[in-house]
């Protein structure tokens, strides 16, 4: 599964899960940590949890298992890295203090309307 694919598929699940400022964001050009970095933001531990365990299975469905998962015992910040695309779940306060958007803010945000279509 192409990087595309990946990170459309990824969307439309945490979009299904209720995710909150939905975002993602081609990093591709700034580094070589990823393609595609997906930020998304839930209002409780266990609504992130639901979200990264969503990903998860359903990624699985299609053959895909993450390469890593972090932060999933206190569900503050829940990175799930397939690799080209980086999924990270927070809850609401965490990603306001961290603000990845602002750190990476060099890299092209991604129509997540067309994504969602």
């Amino acid at each position: 599964m192409t990087s595309n694919e990946i990170l459309k598929n990824a969307v439309k699940i945490l979009d299904g899960k209720k995710a909150e400022q939905l975002t993602a964001i081609k990093i591709k050009d700034l580094t070589i940590l990823a393609e595609y970095f997906i930020i998304a933001s839930g209002n409780s531990n266990t609504q992130v949890r639901a979200m990264a365990d969503e990903v998860e299975f359903k990624l699985g469905e299609m053959g895909l298992r993450p390469y890593k998962v972090e932060g999933y015992q206190t569900a503050n910040w829940i990175v799930l890295d397939y690799l080209d695309v980086v999924i990270h779940i927070f809850q609401t306060q965490t990603r306001e203090f961290y603000s990845l958007e602002r750190l990476w803010s060099d890299g092209e945000m991604v129509d997540m309307d067309a994504l969602l279509k």
